[in-house]
């Protein structure tokens, strides 16, 4: 189950990898969560993420101004960060449990890390995979931390400017080559005025490495957007259906959704198909639909090919029209009835 990710950051990967990201989507019930988990694996999902964090590992209880949540914020009815994480967290021991239940169904599954504590917890599960959150993409420590694993690493660019992404690319290098760079908007949801992704383009020719895009807007369109700039990573949020008090369902997906969402971004992607221009061609039958070179009048040995009695006609099973100056004025080594296709060979040699 590890080559997975190993094979989603290489950069030379074509296909399009959809990561199912559960975050506080569990309305704090655990049966609820496991519901979900059940859905998800229903759908066809191929990854699943977790974030892994208690309020104390990744803010502090205070009420101080620094803390407080904005008036205008999705999260506004929590009066500060510690109280919004302690709602939002996944208790660990139910983590540990749903993975064990991803484990039998053979779904891979990784983690968004925030502490040292969180890395040794999902390492004792056997993560095989770890995502820096966009708002941790500066803390260089955990991110030396996660990478000493030398699993691979996924990172969102949310918060992140150019010299943030280089250092932690910097750092990622000393250890491995295996990350992800997943280009994000860290709006909940997020505008498509917001979202910017010809730097998609940008960053797989500044870092020569995956690109993806963490997707924080309602609906699928931006994810194909994104896929045809050449993401080829899409993580983005899901919900149960019935799911009206998780702290990320404004922003979420409905798991019934995942299949279409699936079908659009492979749909799309195979749609892309290859640089340059080619004729796409499913069976002979299609040919009915091109030209060639028949002969349009009986044709006996010894008589010049000429444009009275060769054309060029549908199908194209005979020789292409390019080629017709080849026989004009050339003559025939054999009787041809109308309709019959041309040769070379049927061109008589001249000593």
């Amino acid at each position: 189950m590890a080559n997975i990710f190993k094979k989603i950051t290489e950069k030379n990967n074509t296909k399009v990898a959809i990561i199912v990201e559960v975050s506080g989507n569990h309305q704090n019930s655990y049966k609820k969560l496991e519901n979900l988990i059940y859905d998800i694996s229903k759908m066809g999902a191929d990854i699943v993420k977790f974030q892994v964090y208690k309020p104390e590992t990744i803010t502090i209880k205070s009420n101080k101004k620094d803390f407080l949540i904005p008036k205008k914020n999705p999260w506004s009815n929590h009066k500060n960060l510690f109280d919004l994480y302690n709602h939002a967290h996944t208790p660990w021991i139910w983590i540990e449990k749903l993975t064990k239940i991803l484990k039998k169904k053979k779904i891979n599954w990784f983690a968004s890390v925030f502490d040292e504590t969180s890395v040794k917890f999902l390492e004792r599960l056997g993560c095989q995979a770890y995502k820096i959150a966009s708002p941790e993409v500066n803390d260089i420590e955990l991110i030396r931390t996660v990478s000493k694993t030398k699993k691979p690493i996924f990172f969102s660019t949310g918060m992140a400017n150019l010299n943030d992404i280089v250092l932690a690319v910097k750092n990622i290098k000393k250890f491995h080559n295996n990350y992800a760079i997943l280009k994000c908007t860290s709006k909940y949801p997020a505008k498509f005025d917001e979202l910017n992704l010809n730097s998609i383009k940008f960053l797989k020719k500044k870092f020569k490495c995956a690109v993806g895009f963490s997707d924080h807007t309602n609906g699928n369109a931006a994810a194909v957007a994104a896929v045809l700039n050449g993401a080829t990573i899409i993580e983005k949020h899901f919900k149960s259906d019935n799911d009206k008090k998780s702290v990320d369902r404004h922003f979420s997906m409905k798991i019934s959704n995942f299949k279409n969402f699936k079908n659009d971004l492979t749909g799309i992607k195979k749609a892309m198909g290859e640089y340059g221009q080619k004729a796409f061609i499913l069976d002979d039958k299609i040919y009915n639909t091109r030209r060639s070179i028949y002969v349009s009048k009986k044709i006996k040995k010894g008589d010049f090919f000429s444009k009275k009695n060769i054309k060029s006609a549908r199908p194209g099973f005979s020789v292409s029209p390019n080629l017709i100056k080849l026989f004009l004025k050339k003559r025939s080594n054999c009787t041809l009835d109308v309709g019959s296709r041309l040769k070379i060979d049927y061109i008589k040699k001249t000593k």
